[in-house]
């Protein structure tokens, strides 16, 4: 399923309205409507709200997207390795690491976020899912994903992150530190 379809779906599973869920993310019923159309997509910012009001992963939320964004080689990479994410504080055993689609958000907003999924069953029954950080452009994702792959394929066990960037929450969004 797309993400409009996944979204329409939760919202419904949850009971919700598009004015309900328009409340809880403070946007207006028509950016939800407009969302579950397939005709835009909400900001990083109401993503992360999104997936934490109702609970479910980003990637899951954006599963079907993911794969049918995928003029980068090697999206999808499977194969397992420990990743550190000396950014996001966060070392994490995964099998397939996954990249969100483009986001939008502006020119000093991450564009893409990478997930890590480890084997075995969360709470709902998906592979648990790290979140391993954020990146400014389609490059440093791709570069990312394809030395992640090459350490799986030469059977290297740990892989440290060396292209996401640094971001801090502000007023209105996420925007990448300058350093």
């Amino acid at each position: 399923m797309s993400f409009a379809e996944n979204l329409k779906q939760l919202r419904k599973e949850k009971q919700l309205s598009q004015e309900e869920l328009a409340e809880i993310l403070d946007v207006s019923r028509q950016a939800v409507s407009k969302w579950e159309q397939g005709t835009g997509y909400p900001e990083v910012e109401k993503l992360l709200l999104l997936s934490s009001k109702l609970n479910i992963s980003l990637d899951s939320l954006m599963e079907t997207e993911i794969a049918q964004n995928s003029n980068t080689p090697k999206k999808n990479v499977t194969g397992t390795i420990t990743i550190t994410s000396p950014i996001e504080r966060v070392i994490a055993t995964c099998h397939k690491v996954v990249s969100s689609q483009k986001m939008s958000g502006g020119k000093s907003s991450p564009q893409y976020a990478l997930f890590g999924k480890s084997e075995g069953n969360g709470f709902f029954g998906e592979e648990p899912t790290t979140f391993l950080g954020w990146y400014a452009n389609e490059t440093d994702i791709s570069k990312e994903i394809m030395e992640i792959h090459d350490a799986i394929v030469n059977g290297i066990a740990t892989y440290t992150l060396k292209y996401s960037v640094r971001t801090k929450k502000r007023l209105l969004g996420i925007k990448i530190e300058s350093e």
